[in-house]
C-alpha cells in the first residue's frame, strides 16, 4: 500500500507511509536492529564469504548475495543491515547487491531456466490508480508514471499505460499478457487469512495473487510493485512465502521488486526514475530482469545519499527489497 495526501486510518491498503513507530516493544529503533542484524548476522556472513575484503566498489562490481531467511528472520531487513552512524558507516550496501529468495527450489529453478519470451510480449505494462474508489488518494502514482514513461520512449521500449478508471480488472489481466514486464503503482493488500486472496487495487476492484497465477504467464519476467506490504509475510506463517512478491514469482516472474512495509508516495516516483534510468542504461533491447537486483540497490543508494541516515530517512528507504534472479 501506499500512503497519500488524505490517508487516515491504520488498516492495511489505506496507507503508503510507514505506520509502525519509531522503536520496538523494548524500545528499540530501526537504527538499532540494523546494527545488530550487521554485527551478529551479516558481518559474519560476508566475512566468511570473503565480501568484506572488498568494500565500497562501484554498484556494477559488487557481488549478488541472496537471503532465504526463515522463521522470525524473515521479518528483517537483512539487505539494509548495518552500522549508521553521523560520521562513517559500515553497512551491507558496501559489500554486495542483495536479494530475497522464498526458497532455494525457487531460485536455481529460474537460474538453470533461461527465459525465452518473445518479442511481441516485450515491454512494459504500468498501472497508475491514484484516486481508487474507497481507498485513500495516492496523487504521485501519475507522476511515476509519467516519468517511466519518458524513460521508455528515450530508449525505444514499448509500452502500455492504464490509469484510473481504465485499470480495470479485466483490462489489467489481458495486458499482463500481452506484456512481460509490469510496474504496478496502486494500493495493495495482504489477505492474511487466505494468502491467495492478496492482491492489487485496480478502479473495480482487487486482482487476486490466485487468479494471476492462473493466468500462467509464460514470459513473465519483471514486476515492480510500488505498492506496500508487497514482501511483508505473516508471523503466523513465518515459515512459509504467503506475501505478494512470493506470489508473483510463483506466477512465473522472474524479478520482483517489492516493499517490506509502507512507501511514501512523494518518494515513490523518484525511487522509480533512478531504477529504471539504470535498468534501461544496459544497452540492450527491452529490460532485462537480470538487472533489477542493481538497478534497485542504485536506486536506493541515491535515495539514501538524499534523505540520509536518520531515523525517519531509515524508515523511507530500508523497505525497498528485491525478489528472484
Amino acid at each position: 500500500m501506499r500512503v497519500g495526501e488524505d490517508a487516515q486510518g491504520t488498516e492495511i491498503g489505506q496507507h503508503r507511509k510507514p505506520q509502525q513507530s519509531r522503536t520496538g516493544p523494548y524500545g528499540e529503533t530501526l537504527g538499532s536492529i540494523l546494527a545488530t542484524l550487521w554485527i551478529d548476522v551479516v558481518k559474519p556472513i560476508l566475512d566468511a564469504l570473503g565480501f568484506s575484503s572488498f568494500p565500497h566498489q562501484s554498484s556494477s562490481e559488487l557481488p549478488r548475495i541472496w537471503w532465504c531467511a526463515t522463521g522470525p528472520l524473515a521479518f528483517l531487513p537483512l539487505h539494509a543491515a548495518g552500522i549508521y552512524d553521523k560520521g562513517d558507516s559500515d553497512t551491507i550496501f558496501d559489500y554486495a547487491v542483495s536479494s530475497y529468495t522464498p526458497t532455494v527450489t525457487s531460485l536455481t529453478s529460474r537460474v538453470k531456466n533461461a527465459l525465452t519470451s518473445l518479442v511481441d510480449t516485450s515491454g512494459l505494462f504500468l498501472v497508475s490508480q491514484p484516486d481508487t474508489p474507497g481507498l485513500s488518494r495516492i496523487p504521485a502514482t501519475m507522476e511515476e508514471v509519467r516519468v517511466i514513461k519518458a524513460q521508455l520512449a528515450s530508449s525505444g521500449v514499448r509500452d502500455r499505460t492504464l490509469e484510473g478508471s481504465a485499470a480495470t480488472i479485466e483490462a489489467g489481466l489481458r495486458e499482463m499478457e500481452n506484456y512481460n514486464n509490469v510496474h504496478f503503482a496502486c494500493h495493495a493488500i495482504q489477505d492474511r487469512d487466505d494468502p491467495l486472496q492478496s492482491g492489487f487495487h485496480f478502479h473495480d476492484g482487487r486482482v487476486s495473487l490466485s487468479t494471476i497465477v492462473k493466468k500462467n504467464l509464460k514470459n513473465a519476467n519483471l514486476a515492480f510493485l510500488s505498492a506496500c506490504q508487497t514482501s511483508a509475510g505473516d508471523e503466523k506463517l513465518s515459515e512459509e512465502a504467503v506475501h505478494l512478491a512470493a506470489g508473483m514469482l510463483a506466477a512465473g516472474y522472474r524479478g520482483v521488486v517489492g516493499t517490506m512495509w509502507s512507501i511514501s508516495d512523494n518518494q515513490a516516483p523518484e525511487v522509480a526514475k533512478d531504477f529504471y534510468e539504470y535498468l534501461l542504461a544496459g544497452g540492450g533491447k527491452g529490460i532485462d530482469a537480470s538487472r533489477a537486483s542493481y538497478a534497485l540497490h542504485h536506486a536506493i543508494q541515491s535515495l539514501r545519499r538524499r534523505s540520509g541516515n536518520s531515523e525517519h530517512s531509515l524508515l523511507t528507504w530500508v523497505p525497498y527489497v528485491h525478489f528472484g534472479v
